[in-house]
């Protein structure tokens, strides 16, 4: 058989995925791990090595994406949606709390955030939406409507957690495969209207402390020894760097604990450090060569499904570097966003890694499987 649905696969498909993006990815992580190593002053424990363990699991995790046929996730793309939905939930009701806020399920021991499963759920169930809809009816108002109900109900229901982050994180990848898949701008721009008109309902809907982040991204200077000591911290790591950095394991910031959450969120401003201005453009330059490859893929894709899967992975990609780099430079308010494949991370890691390995699945299956917009049928 030759269709998406049901042609065989074999070891084959696996040396056609884009190793070009493989490898990227890998140096990426390989940053990541010396950066981690710096950060324990000089030990693989505990970051770097766990680090590159979770890589390994998730490196697995692409292999499997890869030999599953690309039918098998489009006939599970909306049980999937169903379930990550399920478990969000029920997080406010059997959730454990901390830092304030209800996220985490417990399952034997191991807690995981939901709302992770949720962002590669969500563009499985986005992107099967679009390959069952026939172009025509993309812009048709009673179709646009299920989409903006698939991206609405998670994200009110992760903004009751709270977790504002994780929830513009699928409202904006949610609206761009909208947009990728050819819903005309109209609706955007209107929704753009809408939202500049409810700007001050939402203002007055924030919790403090959401509220207290924003105020404090203005005006940083107005708490400099509480909410604004992770952002001054890390600009004047940021600065200190200069050209060419001060070199491995010797910034002064990050070695002397002023840099805060230094393996996580502010790794960036860690490794710009030691490596300056030049270390900080070649990282960037890494994530847009991996960025350019994805937005190549995506254009060749020859299917809704493959296409938007690809687009899933390109925009959460993006949003993830965008916003943690505007974040630790000032230029966005302080949220809990990592850096991709180089922030200490094991939930992030799997949910990267879940998107990438289906976007080269969908690449590499592209060439041979063909769906027609409209196939295979039904919704379930």
């Amino acid at each position: 058989m030759t269709s998406l649905l049901g042609r065989p696969r074999g070891p084959g498909l696996i040396r056609q995925a884009n190793l070009a993006v493989l490898f990227i990815v890998f140096i990426l992580v390989g940053i990541g791990i010396a950066t981690l190593y710096s950060v324990e002053g000089g030990s693989f424990r505990p970051w770097a090595e766990r680090h590159g363990l979770r890589f390994l699991v998730g490196t697995a995790l692409v292999l499997v994406m890869l030999a599953v046929p690309l039918g098998t996730w489009l006939r599970l793309a909306n049980p999937i949606y169903a379930i990550a939905l399920v478990l969000v939930i029920l997080v406010p009701f059997t959730g454990t709390e901390a830092l304030g806020a209800r996220r985490w399920l417990s399952v034997g021991g191991w807690s995981f955030q939901p709302t992770e499963l949720m962002k590669v759920a969500l563009v499985l169930a986005l992107a099967r939406y679009y390959q069952w809809l026939p172009p025509d009816r993309v812009s048709d108002p009673k179709w646009v409507l299920a989409p903006l109900l698939m991206i609405a109900v998670p994200v009110v229901l992760t903004l009751r957690q709270p977790d504002l982050g994780s929830a513009t994180l699928f409202a904006t990848v949610g609206l761009a495969l909208m947009f990728v898949a050819g819903v005309s701008l109209i609706y955007f721009i209107g929704g753009i209207l809408v939202l500049g008109l409810a700007a001050p309902l939402i203002w007055s809907s924030l919790h403090d402390y959401q509220r207290r982040r924003v105020e404090i991204f203005l005006d940083p200077d107005s708490d400099p020894l509480g909410a604004g000591y992770h952002i001054n911290q890390s600009k004047i790591a940021l600065g200190a760097g200069g050209v060419s950095g001060k070199g491995f394991m010797q910034g002064t910031q990050s070695q002397l604990d002023f840099l805060p959450e230094k393996h996580t969120d502010f790794i960036f401003t860690m490794y710009a450090e030691e490596w300056g201005f030049i270390g900080g453009m070649l990282l960037l330059g890494l994530y847009t060569l991996l960025l350019v490859l994805l937005g190549r893929m995506a254009i060749r894709a020859e299917s809704p499904f493959t296409r938007l899967l690809i687009a899933g992975a390109w925009v959460t990609i993006f949003l993830y570097v965008f916003i943690n780099i505007a974040m630790v430079t000032g230029l966005v308010p302080v949220v809990g966003v990592p850096l991709p494949f180089v922030s200490y991370g094991g939930i992030s890691m799997m949910t990267l890694t879940a998107g990438l390995g289906l976007a080269l699945a969908a690449d590499a299956r592209g060439p041979w499987d063909r769906l027609r917009p409209g196939e295979p049928g039904p919704l379930f």
